[in-house]
């Protein structure tokens, strides 16, 4: 059985909006690069053709994937999520207690993690460690350099 996918509304939405671009407008603009290339003649040395089959495949791909991501789907609904502890779908923001840095993140599933938009997944060290905390605890990640503690300073609703 596959894993389940956790995505937040947004994370569905945005996997949605792309199938559908990738199906309707991405597929329409290959077909017509693969249709000019091979008007070209000699398909054996025709760099363009290649490249259009290699950008097929790689639409193609991509579709399978997120049609598997949304099969698998469970959205988390982020205005039902419990702010008394720290879930996937809240905000939350922590303090390095060595350094003294804030650092804010949405909580969300592995396929919408993206660190540099603040958005760390369940699985993650950090995530994983700070599921089930409630605001105030000192929450302790292991990591590749060592024990990193972290105190919960807030939790809220994401949008």
């Amino acid at each position: 059985m596959d894993k389940k996918n956790i995505l937040t509304y947004e994370g569905l939405q945005k996997l949605e909006n792309e199938l559908q671009d990738l199906k309707i407008v991405k597929r329409k603009e290959v077909a017509q690069k693969i249709k000019e290339a091979r008007e070209q003649g000699d398909l054996s040395e025709n760099a363009e053709y290649d490249a259009a089959k290699d950008e097929q495949r790689d639409i193609e791909a991509r579709i399978e994937q997120i049609e598997k991501i949304l099969k698998n789907a469970e959205v988390v609904v982020e205005d039902e999520v419990d702010l008394d502890k720290i879930n996937i779908g809240c905000k939350i923001k922590i303090l390095d207690m060595e350094f003294g840095d804030e650092y804010e993140y949405k909580l969300v599933g592995s396929t919408e993690a993206n660190s540099l938009k603040g958005k760390i997944s369940n699985e993650s060290p950090v995530g994983k460690a700070l599921i089930g905390h409630v605001k105030g605890d000192i929450v302790e990640v292991e990591t590749q350099v060592g024990v990193i503690q972290y105190k919960v300073l807030e939790i809220q609703r994401s949008n």
